[in-house]
């Protein structure tokens, strides 16, 4: 399956090693080597980077490497393909507009029987992936029509709509809007609070203790660095 590695700072801040291990991830010290993709939030601004090949044969990917770019809230995906085809619609991460806000979203998976009914929200690609975030935003907005709710209500229908589609199976993501990073775990996610940031990965992605690992079904909200839930 597909890995995650995501950043929620108090200060714009860049992945720097974290980004080259992971890339690594994407095809050389692992096999996921079927696109990757990266999403910085800056305030109400999300600049959204794909490419459908593996991240150590990517142009895209050794240029972000030597010119890293700074934001408060980051989150990188490497694909391994399980349902959809290999091309660049289906490269994760996938972006969306809610409540005047960017949402960015990406999934470690795999969704079996998972045919939610259309909504706002329409995939572009073929994958469950794109299909489980079209409907997660599509049901938020649905439930609160009229603009974003108190933070705490937010987390909570989050928590419900996943556990939803978790039920068609593996429902690893991390999805964020520019100010809070959310990450829900079916099998494997692990994070670490130092120096006012916050980093998920589905694995470590250095040797530094104070990794914690997510129970199955958790969801957390970190925000400004701290876990927030």
């Amino acid at each position: 399956m597909c890995q995650l590695l995501g950043l929620n700072s108090s200060l714009p801040a860049g992945l720097g090693p974290f980004f080259d291990v992971f890339a690594e991830r994407g095809g050389r010290t692992d096999e996921h080597k079927d696109g990757w993709g990266i999403a910085f939030h800056s305030g109400k601004r999300c600049r959204l980077f794909t490419d459908h090949r593996a991240a150590i044969d990517s142009p895209l990917a050794a240029r972000i490497r030597r010119r890293p770019l700074r934001a408060r809230n980051i989150l990188a995906h490497i694909r391994k393909a399980t349902q959809g085809r290999i091309a660049l619609e289906n490269s994760h991460p996938f972006a969306r507009r809610l409540w005047d806000q960017t949402w960015s979203f990406a999934h470690n998976g795999d969704l079996k029987g998972f045919a939610p009914p259309a909504g706002l929200y329409r995939p572009q690609g073929d994958t469950d992936s794109e299909a489980a975030f079209c409907h997660l935003l599509s049901r938020l907005a649905q439930r609160f029509p009229h603009g974003a709710p108190a933070p705490q209500l937010l987390r909570a229908a989050m928590a419900e709509l996943a556990a939803e589609i978790a039920a068609h199976g593996t429902f690893n993501f991390l999805l964020s809007n520019g100010d809070t990073l959310f990450a829900h775990c079916s099998t494997n996610l692990h994070y670490r609070l130092a120096a006012g940031k916050a980093i998920v990965a589905t694995q470590p992605v250095d040797d530094t203790s104070g990794w914690t690992a997510f129970a199955p079904g958790e969801l957390k909200a970190f925000g400004q660095g701290l876990l927030r839930g």
